[in-house]
Formats: structure tokens, C-alpha cells, sequence
């Protein structure tokens, strides 16, 4: 009898360390890929210009977050227009900050300065943001409202001065 009770213990004990086991491995392996609709995750990171940003000091105003990279062909076409909307929206409560993926430091100013960009950028070599935004394809921008939510995710490089861009951009204003 007492090793009927020593047995009983010793299955729940399995299945409950199974169930932990189950869930750790989920946990572990489950990426997270935020969509429209969902709070942005926090972050925080320092700007080329020095300012520290993070998702919540931007002041009311509605930030385009675009990750990119050096390398990535797609993301170098893309930047002129990135650049120009910047310019054209900064009086309109709109800020854009661009993350780079580059890990080499000399690649990526080096094209900066080629480039002249005038929105604010920050170099993520680690892609730890981009993880928390479950962002693997590049270019890939959010748009987050002055609440923290994610109002518009745009896969691929687009024409960023188009106007119908702008337009849904002003939309969230």
C-alpha cells in the first residue's frame, strides 16, 4: 500500500514536471510578432544625436519606428523617401527614428554621412528591439500612436512621400 502511494506521487510528480517542461520549451521557442492593434513594446536606446529614446518620451506625437540596415538593398532605396516625409512631417507632430541592424559601426556611418539623413537614427547591433517587435524582414516600419499602440506595420520598403502614405499617416494624427 505504501508503494502504491509512492507510485501515485511519482506520476503526478512526471506530469506535472512534463507540464512545466512543455511550457518552458513554448515559452522559449513562441516568437512574439506585434501586429496592428497591439501596445509597442518598450525599449529604450540611445540616438546617434546623443538623446536616449524610448517609447514613451515622445510627447504626444506619432512615431514612425523603421528598422533597417546598410546591407539590405530594399532598405537603402527606401531611406531618400523616409528622409523626405521626416522633413515634411516634423511640424505635424510626427517623428521618425530608424534602427539600424548593422553590427559594423563604420558601415553605418559612413552611409549616414553619404546619405545626409535628417531623421533621427540609432544603431541596434544586437537587434534586441527588433526581437521585441518580432521583426525579421527588412525594412519593416510600426507606426505607433501617442498611446503606445501600434496603428499601422508596413512590411517591405515603400514610397514613404507617396500620397496616399502620407495620407494614412496624417490619419493617425
Amino acid at each position: 500500500m505504501h508503494s502504491v502511494k509512492i507510485d501515485q506521487f511519482l506520476k503526478a510528480g512526471i506530469v506535472l514536471l512534463s507540464a512545466v517542461l512543455v511550457f518552458v520549451l513554448y515559452s522559449s521557442i513562441h516568437e512574439r510578432i506585434v501586429g496592428v492593434g497591439d501596445s509597442a513594446p518598450d525599449f529604450t536606446i540611445t540616438a546617434d544625436n546623443g538623446r536616449t529614446i524610448t517609447t514613451s518620451n515622445f510627447g504626444g506625437r506619432l512615431l514612425v519606428l523603421n528598422f533597417w540596415a546598410t546591407w539590405c538593398q530594399p532598405c537603402v532605396e527606401e531611406v531618400p523617401s523616409l528622409d523626405r516625409f521626416a522633413k515634411d512631417m516634423a511640424g505635424s507632430g510626427v517623428v521618425v527614428l530608424g534602427v539600424s541592424m548593422d553590427t559594423n559601426p563604420k558601415l553605418y556611418r559612413d552611409f549616414l554621412s553619404r546619405t545626409h539623413v535628417s531623421f533621427m537614427t540609432a544603431r541596434d547591433p544586437e537587434a534586441k528591439i527588433s526581437t521585441d517587435y518580432g521583426t525579421f524582414k527588412y525594412p519593416e516600419s510600426y507606426i505607433i500612436d501617442s498611446k503606445g499602440k501600434v496603428v499601422q506595420k508596413i512590411i517591405g520598403a515603400t514610397n514613404w512621400t507617396d500620397g496616399s502614405m502620407v495620407n494614412a499617416v496624417k490619419s493617425f494624427l
